[in-house]
């Protein structure tokens, strides 16, 4: 009997053969209708209910005035934040987890999403700053984060443990930092505090659609020219510097790729946990191929914090909690699996 074959040979214009991943490809469409499905029925969702026949017919420019007053202007923005965020954690942690060659190697233990809330905390604590001001604040705090990471981390080169260790160190640094912000807060600034680093989608508009869906049309292109150079880089740098490979120019450009995804995701809704950590793994389970999975860590990162986001709202009645509060215990739960699972496997 034969094995029904995993790719496909592609001949391209010019002579170029392209090799597809069947299986990728089948997961990446069933991921992007799932992420599109728990979409029409988020925007669906509230006191207000709305048919999903209805939300279609209104995203189609056929609903009525009220309607197309509560899905365009109050709950299509929020999806769309949480289908970019979702992507964007999703593929910043693929990266993370590529680069490092490690499992854990996500922006929650390494310490990014504590940096960009370092930088939150301060415009809240010291400045009383706008909403704006905040998102400004937590996208410099990553941003200065991963800097630190990577300068601390060097040394002819960054390598995969090396980064988590020095990711751990700071991320105890900071979070001791951002308690310490808290402590100086006043209540109203505080409780303000606890909200944004809890992690939500409630209230997101417009103005946090459009900066992040650019940063991702000009990131996504940038970081899959340069995954054919990342796959050759998980045989090793001497392999990947003997087939070609500029290894650390090819590294340096997809962490900064990375950290800015990470931070301006942050900066959107907030330290939404464990997302980044769990979907580039959830995303290699399904396509059981090797490499980044990129396309599928994105993917499953959009479906998975837009179904959490409806479970928050659907699931525990008349309490509608924070999304962070969904992703952090389902991602707990993931985080001690997989512990357990690299254990047995005598990888740590």
């Amino acid at each position: 009997m034969k094995t029904p074959t995993r790719s496909r040979a592609v001949r391209a214009p010019g002579g170029l053969c392209l090799r597809l991943d069947v299986r990728a490809l089948i997961v990446v469409a069933l991921l992007l209708a799932a992420a599109l499905a728990a979409g029409v029925a988020l925007i669906g969702t509230g006191d207000a209910e709305i048919p999903a026949a209805d939300v279609l017919r209104t995203l189609a420019g056929n609903g009525t005035a009220y309607q197309h007053f509560i899905v365009h202007e109050l709950r299509l923005p929020r999806v769309l934040v949480g289908l970019l965020v979702g992507a964007a954690l999703g593929l910043g942690g693929a990266l993370f987890q590529a680069v490092s060659r490690n499992p854990l190697g996500s922006p929650d233990v390494l310490g990014l999403s504590q940096g960009s809330t370092a930088g939150a905390l301060i415009v809240i604590v010291l400045m009383s700053g706008s909403a704006t001001q905040v998102t400004v604040g937590a996208l410099i705090g990553g941003l200065v984060t991963g800097f630190a990471i990577y300068l601390l981390a060097w040394k002819q080169g960054v390598h995969g443990y090396r980064l988590v260790l020095v990711g751990i160190g700071v991320s105890a640094i900071v979070t001791a930092v951002n308690g310490y912000l808290l402590t100086k807060a006043d209540l109203v600034d505080a409780a303000r505090a606890v909200v944004w680093m809890t992690g939500s989608l409630n209230g997101r508009d417009w103005q946090q659609v459009w900066p992040l869906l650019w940063l991702c049309v000009l990131l996504v292109p940038l970081v899959l020219a340069n995954a054919p150079g990342l796959r050759m880089m998980e045989m090793g740098d001497d392999v990947a510097n003997a087939l070609g490979v500029r290894v650390q120019r090819v590294r340096l450009v997809l962490m900064v790729c990375a950290v800015l995804l990470t931070a301006a995701a942050t900066a959107a809704a907030g330290p939404v946990g464990f997302v980044a950590l769990t979907a580039p793994q959830l995303a290699r389970r399904l396509t059981r191929s090797p490499g980044p999975n990129l396309v599928p860590s994105l993917c499953m990162g959009a479906a998975l914090l837009v179904t959490a986001d409806w479970a928050s709202q659907r699931a525990f009645g008349a309490d509608q909690l924070p999304v962070g509060v969904v992703t952090g215990v389902l991602g707990g739960a993931y985080l001690l699996w997989l512990l357990v699972t690299e254990r047995r496997a005598g990888r740590i």
